[in-house]
């Protein structure tokens, strides 16, 4: 399971969002380029979930979205390069709107997830073969 956590409105869904990162095996941390608030929300996102999982090996993706609004851009790239960096996470630049790099952020968080767990891959291979006799 993905869940992607977009720090805008967070406020309402503070009793769900434990149950979905519980759950969770991978997250995508969105924020946008354009807006402050939204990029200085995620540590406690990240922390968050990290206690909620009780782990610190936990596959995600630092998302800045909108990277289509350049000339309205308020977040630097470099300030979300490192804090990837601090949070040892992908980072990219997206626009959802423009499908710019969207796709790339689901294929290399299931790329982490499929390393993690390798041995869940490995017995639903098992379970799938079939014996004649």
């Amino acid at each position: 399971m993905l869940e992607i956590l977009d720090t805008a409105g967070t406020e309402q869904f503070t009793a769900m969002r434990d149950l979905y990162m519980k759950n969770g095996q991978g997250f995508v941390l969105v924020y946008s380029i354009t807006a402050q608030s939204t990029f200085n929300d995620l540590q406690d996102l990240r922390e968050q979930i990290l206690r909620v999982k009780d782990t610190d090996d936990v596959p995600m993706v630092l998302v800045g979205n909108k990277c289509d609004l350049e000339e309205e851009r308020v977040v630097g790239k470099d300030q979300g390069v490192n804090l990837a960096r601090v949070f040892n996470c992908v980072f990219m630049e997206t626009s959802a709107k423009a499908k710019i790099n969207v796709v790339d952020i689901f294929y290399d968080l299931v790329r982490q997830i499929n390393k993690k767990s390798p041995e869940k891959k490995q017995k639903q291979k098992k379970k799938s073969l079939c014996v004649i006799v």
